[in-house]
C-alpha cells in the first residue's frame, strides 16, 4: 500500500458467474465459496498451509452462514489454523475485502492472506413474518403443551406471509436501477450508448475467452466452464428490442434487462501477500496493490446513488500525485451502462469537477479502449460480493500480459458508496 510494506497480488481465480436459478441454484455461498478457494488453494500449492487471513464477504446469506470465511477456509485444503472472517459493503463487498488483508499484509500484522467473496440470489432468505416468529419462539420457550397451544391463540394466516430480501434503498424504497434511472437522466444518457456499451461488454469477454485468457482463471463448476450471462451473439440492434425495466409507465426508461446487470450467482478469490514470501514459495507476483479510497454521496438528499466512484477516485489520485490519464487499464465495474458512462461524464464535467469535487480543473476523459479491455459485469453477470475479487484477479493478469503498468478499479455500491483501489506492476 501507499504507507508500509509492498503488497503484492499474486493472482486470482474464480467459478464461471450464473444467472440465478440455474446452474447454481442449490448451491448456496458456502458451496461456492468451499470450490472457489479450494481452486484457488489447488492453483498456487497451499495444502495444509497456513496463511494470515482469509477474508470473504457475500451480501445476501442465511443467518446459518455465520462465518463464511471461516468455514470455507475449514473446508479448503488450507491449514485449519488459518483463521477467516466475513465481510460485507454491498458491491464493494469482496474488493474491500482483498483492501482489508492488503492492509494487514501492509503493517506487518501478516504475511499473506486471501480476499474474495460469494453471492447466491438463488438461494435467498425467506424468513416468517415478526409476529409468527414471535409466536414460534414463545411456543419454543413454553414448559405445557397446553402453554405451547395458547402461544397461538388469535392465529390469523396473514401471519404465514414471509418476509423476503429487500431490492429496494431502505432509506429511499426506490431499487438500484430506478435509481440509475434518474442518474441517466439528470446526465443525459441515451438509450443508444448504454446498449453500444453493454454490446461492447460481451463483445470483448467472448474475445478474452476465445483467446484463452481466462484458462487460468475461471475453474468450471456444476459443469459449467463459461459464464452463463454471456451472449456473444448480442448486438445493439436486439439490446434496442427490449422494454424498459424499471421505468415502465413514463415512457422515457433507458434500463433495459440488456444494458443492467442480471441477479447472479459466484464467488472469486485472491491471493496477497509481501514480496518476500511470494519469493519463498515461488509465486510469481503479478501487481501490487498500491491504495485503495472509500466515499459515500448523500443519495437520499439528492446525489446520484452510484455516483460515489467520482468522489473516491480524485481522492485517492491526489493522495498519489497521479490525474485520470495516468492508467493503462480502468476496470470500472457495470452495474448498469448507464452507471458507467454518467461517471465518466461526471469526470469530464467543468461544473461537477469544481462545484462538487473541489476540483480546479474536470478530471478529463478517458480512452474507452483502455476501459474493461475483457470485458465486465455486464458481460460477466454481477453475484455482489463476487465482482471486487473477480475484477481484481482480471486486472492483475492484464497487467502481467502486458509486462506492466497501472490499473484504476472502481466499483459503485448500494448505500451511495464507491470503493476504489490502484494496482501497478
Amino acid at each position: 500500500m501507499q504507507h508500509g510494506r509492498p503488497v503484492a497480488v499474486l493472482g486470482g481465480v474464480r467459478i464461471p458467474f450464473c444467472r440465478q436459478n440455474t446452474a447454481y441454484a442449490d448451491v448456496g455461498n458456502l458451496g461456492m465459496s468451499v470450490r472457489t478457494l479450494g481452486a484457488l488453494v489447488e492453483k498456487f500449492g497451499l495444502h495444509g498451509q497456513q496463511l494470515g487471513e482469509v477474508a470473504m464477504g457475500a451480501v445476501i446469506k442465511h443467518s446459518s452462514d455465520w462465518n463464511l470465511g471461516r468455514e470455507a477456509t475449514l473446508s479448503s485444503g488450507l491449514s485449519p489454523l488459518t483463521p477467516g472472517i466475513t465481510l460485507q459493503r454491498a458491491c464493494g463487498t469482496s474488493l474491500d475485502s482483498i483492501i482489508a488483508v492488503g492492509n494487514r499484509i501492509a503493517t506487518g500484522q501478516i504475511e499473506s492472506g486471501i480476499g474474495g467473496g460469494s453471492d447466491s440470489t438463488s438461494d435467498v432468505p425467506i424468513v416468517y413474518g415478526k409476529s409468527l416468529r414471535r409466536r414460534l419462539l414463545a411456543a419454543a420457550a413454553a414448559k405445557t403443551f397446553g402453554d405451547k397451544l395458547r402461544t397461538f391463540k388469535g392465529f390469523s394466516p396473514r401471519e404465514l406471509k414471509p418476509d423476503f430480501p429487500g431490492v429496494a434503498e431502505p432509506r429511499t424504497g426506490k431499487s438500484m436501477g430506478e435509481h440509475c434511472e434518474d442518474m441517466a437522466r439528470q446526465w443525459s444518457i441515451s438509450r443508444d450508448s448504454q446498449d453500444e456499451w453493454a454490446a461492447g461488454s460481451h463483445h470483448k469477454l467472448a474475445a478474452a475467452y476465445e483467446r484463452g485468457f481466462f484458462d487460468d482463471l475461471v475453474v468450471s463448476f456444476r459443469g459449467v466452464s463459461r459464464d452463463n450471462v454471456l451472449r456473444p451473439d448480442t448486438s445493439i440492434e436486439k439490446l434496442a428490442t427490449l422494454k424498459p425495466a424499471f421505468d415502465r409507465t413514463s415512457g422515457n426508461g433507458t434500463l433495459t434487462a440488456g444494458n443492467s446487470t442480471p441477479l447472479t450467482d459466484g464467488a472469486a478469490a485472491c491471493l496477497l501477500s509481501t514480496d518476500e514470501w511470494a519469493a519463498r514459495h515461488g509465486h510469481e507476483v503479478l501487481c501490487h496493490l498500491r491504495d485503495a479510497q472509500v466515499a459515500a454521496v448523500d443519495f437520499v438528499h439528492g446525489e446520484g446513488l452510484l455516483m460515489a466512484p467520482t468522489v473516491a477516485v480524485p481522492e485517492m489520485l491526489a493522495r498519489n500525485g497521479l490525474s485520470l490519464q495516468d492508467f493503462d487499464v480502468y476496470e470500472i465495474h457495470e452495474a448498469f451502462a448507464a452507471q458507467v458512462l454518467c461517471t465518466l461524464r461526471a469526470w469530464e464535467s467543468e461544473d461537477y469537477c469544481r462545484n462538487r469535487l473541489g476540483l480546479a480543473q474536470p478530471l478529463g476523459r478517458i480512452d474507452p479502449a483502455k476501459i474493461n479491455p475483457n470485458g465486465s459485469s455486464l458481460a460477466t453477470g454481477h453475484p455482489f460480493a463476487a465482482t471486487g475479487a473477480r475484477i481484481v484477479a482480471t486486472a492483475a493478469k492484464a497487467l502481467q500480459a502486458r509486462g506492466g503498468g497501472r490499473c484504476l478499479v472502481s466499483i459503485c455500491t448500494a448505500g451511495g458508496m464507491g470503493v476504489v483501489a490502484i494496482l501497478e506492476r
